[in-house]
């Protein structure tokens, strides 16, 4: 038979493979100017930690883990996002008690989501983010959205996101809120979809998350949560978008915006593609999550984005990962007899952090240049019996075709100029 990849997945080779290692190695430059730090959590996690965590309300419950019994017959699950999990490592290391508060956690890793794939969304994806646990007030949420915008200016899409904002309040105003809600939907509910109609007996929020055109006109008119704030909460959102102002971040009030996860519980947020329904990234705050899954009664804010779909983005937009390799060289014996001082050059080179290959196939030099030109190297060092008997070698620029004699001894000398 032929193998072919499981639906959903993908193969980074070549030009994704390169965008995947420049994302990583700027988002982790960006968010260690924040002082976050590297969190590495399994792939697995007991199931109960996703449906307590993330919520049995929401979709990523109720139809897209990948969970399965073991030979234990305990429920596991491949995680399909990582807040849950890091605030589970979070607990169980009681990092909470050791860590000087609060917690500054980024990740970036694999996830996995039963979902339709399509363009730049995958049902083995990668995710990257950050968790900041142990917060009080709004100065962590506002540092959030600027460490996020940060990292779109990094990749150059600053300029093509809006940020959209909305406050969900706490667990008593979500509970009237939710009620209102419910009355509402319950006059419009027969003539919208079936996940809908489930939604409303699970958890009626999640309708605002439809995506079914008819069904996202009706939700348009519904009751907005800013209307059932407290007084404190209403506070809280205006310093928010005050704060906003005075760091001439512009943002959008979206009052049906609730993200897709049960525990979001005050500020969320969203970076959108205009006229487009397509999150870039988004997160928001949370209140009761660390308790939820056994911890003490800390807060925390966070973020997550797809990197597939900021690949696709970046691409669409004619974005290229920022070149960070060092000068390449592709090193040409054109005798058996030269083979080990080849060795010393290549060795020399990689020691001063220098790409080098070397041609062990031998043959025409015209058939060297042609692969040396197929693997996009800068350089050709070409050595002949006169050359390894001088300790000298032919530098050749690959792109204007310079070439001249450099001793090994001035080699890196050269090379460096």
């Amino acid at each position: 038979m032929d193998y072919q990849k499981v639906k959903g997945t993908h193969d980074f080779i070549g030009e994704d493979a390169e965008y995947l290692s420049y994302i990583r190695e700027t988002f982790f430059k960006v968010t260690s100017l924040f002082n976050y730090k590297e969190h590495v959590i399994p792939t697995l996690e007991y199931s109960e930690v996703f449906s307590r965590g993330v919520g049995q309300g929401s979709d990523i419950v109720r139809k897209e883990m990948y969970s399965f019994l073991d030979k234990s017959y305990r429920s596991l699950t491949l995680r399909p996002e990582f807040t849950a999990g890091i605030v589970r490592s979070v607990v169980e290391n009681k990092l909470y008690a050791t860590e000087v508060l609060p917690i500054k956690s980024s990740y970036l890793g694999q996830s996995f989501r039963y979902e339709r794939p399509q363009a730049g969304r995958y049902r083995e994806f990668y995710q990257g983010g950050v968790e900041c646990i142990g917060v009080s007030g709004i100065d962590y949420d506002v540092e959030v959205i600027q460490l996020c915008l940060e990292l779109l200016k990094r990749f150059h899409l600053d300029d093509k996101v809006a940020l959209s904002i909305n406050y969900l309040g706490g667990i008593d105003t979500r509970e009237r809120y939710t009620a209102s809600l419910t009355q509402y939907f319950k006059g419009h509910i027969e003539e919208m979809c079936d996940d809908c109609k489930e939604r409303i007996e699970v958890n009626p929020l999640r309708i605002l998350d439809c995506k079914e055109e008819r069904d996202q006109k009706v939700a348009s008119n519904a009751p907005e949560i800013t209307s059932f704030l407290s007084e404190k909460e209403k506070a809280d959102y205006e310093a928010i978008k005050e704060r906003l102002t005075l760091l001439n971040i512009e943002f959008h009030e979206d009052t049906h915006l609730v993200r897709g996860l049960d525990y979001y519980s005050g500020l969320v947020f969203e970076f959108n593609v205009p006229l487009e329904d397509n999150a870039l990234c988004g997160g928001g705050h949370y209140d009761n999550l660390v308790s939820e899954l056994g911890g003490p009664e800390l807060e925390g804010v966070g973020f997550s984005f797809g990197i597939e779909r900021l690949i696709q983005f970046m691409k669409d937009n004619g974005i290229k990962p920022e070149s960070k390799k060092s000068k390449s060289f592709y090193i040409m014996p054109l005798d058996k007899e030269v083979s080990n001082y080849a060795l010393r050059i290549a060795r020399l080179l990689r020691e001063n952090d220098y790409r080098a290959e070397i041609d062990y196939d031998g043959g025409k030099i015209a058939s060297m240049f042609k692969r040396a030109e197929r693997l996009n190297l800068d350089y050709g060092i070409i050595i002949g019996l006169d050359e390894a008997n001088a300790k000298t070698v032919q530098l050749k620029d690959l792109k204007t075709q310079e070439q001249i004699s450099v001793s090994y001894d001035k080699l890196l000398e050269e090379i460096s100029k």
